[in-house]
């Protein structure tokens, strides 16, 4: 189906930055780039305008044969300085995007993608495994630091310019499901590490922005706290609870160890088996018996419940005998 100029020139007005023109034309490899930088960074979306009446002709076939020279394509300046700006921003956006990941594996990947993808731009094309072999071997050479990346790409581009050539002609064409297919997986693979990242940094920033906000608060009502401080210390504010119940306050911060021991005082006849108002001989001879009956030593059967009777029967004779002993003096 022959390709319109009309048509050629719509596209590149409506979506131009995005490579629709491009995809429309079978230059997918142009599309592709077109999108990951939108549009070669607004610039080479501008210069499709003059250069989409030849791409038009090469599409219907009217300039493939003519525009061949020879087996190797000419040497192109622009093609290099592009090769070198994307590989450089391709490094950049993988030390960005993929923190977690080796230096040395993630930046020279990144690198040799992008050149190699500007390498394919057109109907030109260069081996992938040496520009990847160049800029992994320069990567290694300056340790993978962020900074390498421009001389990564640099060497990486230069090698790609070393083994440029045509691409073979006659190569069917996928269909345009296919195409999109695979345009869209690439920019899925390009785009989500950013979007993760840029995710974490978003939870970051909204965590920071909320511990400003507490901390703000905190500080507003910093002088009222201050003030009923220094009205309850003056004696300005209304009496506490514990003034109001006056007599019959009792203090919350007893220990349980005195609550304990008042608990065993109304219960010391009953834990003892005696009867309220015993004599001390009953009281201690119900004593002995049952610290015999309820020793650790001979229940180690039910050793936790002697335990607490044990405890229980120490406790409550010392409060009767203590009792006792008082009231004797």
């Amino acid at each position: 189906m022959a390709k319109r100029l009309l048509v050629a020139y719509g596209l590149w007005a409506l979506g131009g930055p995005l490579g629709l023109h491009h995809i429309y034309l079978g230059r997918d490899s142009h599309a592709l780039l077109w999108m990951l930088t939108l549009g070669g960074f607004g610039g080479g979306w501008l210069w499709d305008f003059w250069h989409l009446p030849g791409w038009v002709a090469a599409a219907n076939g009217a300039r493939a044969l003519r525009d061949r020279g020879g087996t190797v394509p000419a040497l192109s300046p622009l093609r290099l300085a592009g090769q070198v700006t994307v590989g450089t921003y391709f490094g950049l956006v993988a030390a960005l995007g993929l923190p977690w990941v080796p230096a040395l594996l993630a930046q020279p990947l990144a690198v040799g993608l992008g050149v190699q993808l500007v390498s394919s731009v057109g109907d030109q094309t260069a081996e992938a495994p040496s520009t990847l072999a160049a800029a992994f071997l320069a990567s290694l050479l300056f340790q993978g630091r962020v900074l390498a990346v421009l001389p990564t790409s640099l060497a990486a581009s230069i090698v790609a310019q070393r083994h440029r050539r045509y691409k073979p002609r006659g190569m069917p064409r996928p269909r345009l499901a296919a195409r999109l297919y695979h345009l869209g997986l690439a920019c899925l693979a390009f785009a989500a590490p950013l979007a993760c990242r840029g995710l974490c940094g978003a939870a970051g920033v909204l965590g920071t922005l909320l511990a400003l906000l507490r901390a703000t608060t905190e500080l507003l009502v910093l002088p009222l706290r201050a003030g009923r401080l220094l009205a309850e210390v003056l004696g300005l504010a209304g009496g506490s609870p514990a003034r109001e119940r006056g007599a019959g306050f009792e203090p919350s911060s007893w220990s349980e160890r005195q609550q304990r021991a008042y608990e065993v005082v109304s219960l010391s006849p009953q834990v003892l088996g005696v009867p309220a108002g015993s004599s001390a001989e009953d009281v201690h001879r119900s004593y002995r018996e049952l610290v015999k009956l309820w020793h650790p030593d001979h229940n180690r059967h039910r050793a936790e419940e002697a335990e607490r009777r044990f405890i229980e029967l120490q406790e409550a004779y010392e409060e009767l005998a203590g009792a006792r002993r008082a009231a004797a003096g």
